[in-house]
């Protein structure tokens, strides 16, 4: 079981992420792996929500993100797309660090198998800090509400991490189109997201007042 930091998140073992304290979040994990594993439409809705995605991104120079493995959400096809516009993407290194740490992404031939044989970049890693260059942060998650809480994969990866991300940095997350979700399950340690990109829609959350989109034109706010 993991215990709370002095900053209030979980800890992680250097090995992997520890057994969750939420057996309610632990049986939605499951709940999710299985549909994502089970659904037809995972590349349909993939290319369906790039174009949000990429919309959400521009005007940022440098983007935090991750690189999803079958049958998460793909964000593949986001750091390249990003990476082929001039924008600096720092990608998590999780192999071998009890605590956050990053890298550059310099295409996909600097990339090696990580923790899990998530890829990750081979070039020197970067400490937690690293995330203050980072304008936008994408954040992984199996499910979100309206509100901007996400459920996480169990280690507390994320909430330690945006421990060092700017204030005014805009944290997003996307799922499937069931998976934006009333409530769930909540931690102490859990910190909101400022946007929600599903297939069909990008929700802002108003979590932490930070406004998105600059235009005048905001996404829609779901009642809550």
């Amino acid at each position: 079981m993991s215990s709370a930091s002095p900053e209030g998140a979980p800890r992680a073992s250097q090995s992997g992420a520890p057994t969750s304290p939420h057996p309610a979040k632990d049986a939605l994990r499951a709940a999710v792996h299985a549909a994502r594993a089970a659904d037809p439409g995972r590349e349909a809705a993939d290319a369906a929500r790039l174009p949000r995605l990429l919309e959400v991104s521009r005007g940022h120079a440098t983007v935090a993100c991750y690189l999803s493995v079958p049958p998460e959400p793909d964000t593949t096809a986001l750091v390249e797309a990003l990476a082929d516009a001039g924008v600096r993407v720092l990608l998590p290194v999780l192999k071998g660090h009890r605590t956050p740490a990053w890298g550059w992404y310099d295409g996909p031939g600097s990339l090696v198998p990580g923790w899990r044989g998530i890829p990750e970049p081979g070039g020197e890693a970067l400490g937690p800090d690293a995330l203050a260059a980072c304008s936008l942060v994408w954040v992984s998650a199996l499910r979100a509400t309206p509100a901007g809480y996400r459920l996480g994969t169990g280690g507390g990866w994320y909430d330690r991490a945006l421990l060092r991300a700017r204030p005014d940095a805009v944290r997003a997350t996307l799922v499937g189109e069931g998976e934006l979700v009333d409530t769930l399950p909540r931690d102490p340690w859990d910190l909101p997201v400022d946007l929600v990109v599903t297939p069909a829609d990008t929700i802002a959350t108003g979590a932490r007042g930070v406004p998105w989109p600059p235009e005048a034109e905001q996404p829609r706010q779901h009642a809550r």
